[in-house]
């Protein structure tokens, strides 16, 4: 099992867990809009260590940048292998390309 795999798994377990006892079960009882806007908080941290160019903050920043993703997309029900299964459906295709076909 992949770090991704086991952090899913272990996101999808504290969903029905007491929010006292876990940030992840609290954060989820918040409901998906909270949950997006967290990982918009996040994604900009995530971009300000880029244009900072410190390479050690923006690895810490993308991890909580993949964690916040991962609680967002389970507050929806969208599970990693959801996430997967689209970019291998993207696999061997050109971005470009992708990108004229979507509607």
């Amino acid at each position: 099992m992949t770090v991704l795999e086991q952090l899913a798994a272990t996101i999808a377990a504290r969903k029905g867990a007491d929010p006292e006892s876990s940030w992840t079960a609290k954060l989820l009882s918040k409901g998906p809009e909270k949950c997006a806007e967290k990982f918009g908080e996040e994604a900009v941290e995530a971009i300000i260590e880029a244009v900072k160019g410190d390479p050690a903050r923006l690895t810490s920043e993308a991890a909580d940048v993949l964690y916040h993703l991962l609680v967002m997309c389970a507050a929806r029900d969208v599970a990693l292998a959801d996430i997967e299964a689209e970019l291998a459906r993207r696999e061997g295709t050109s971005g470009l390309a992708e990108k004229a076909a979507r509607p």
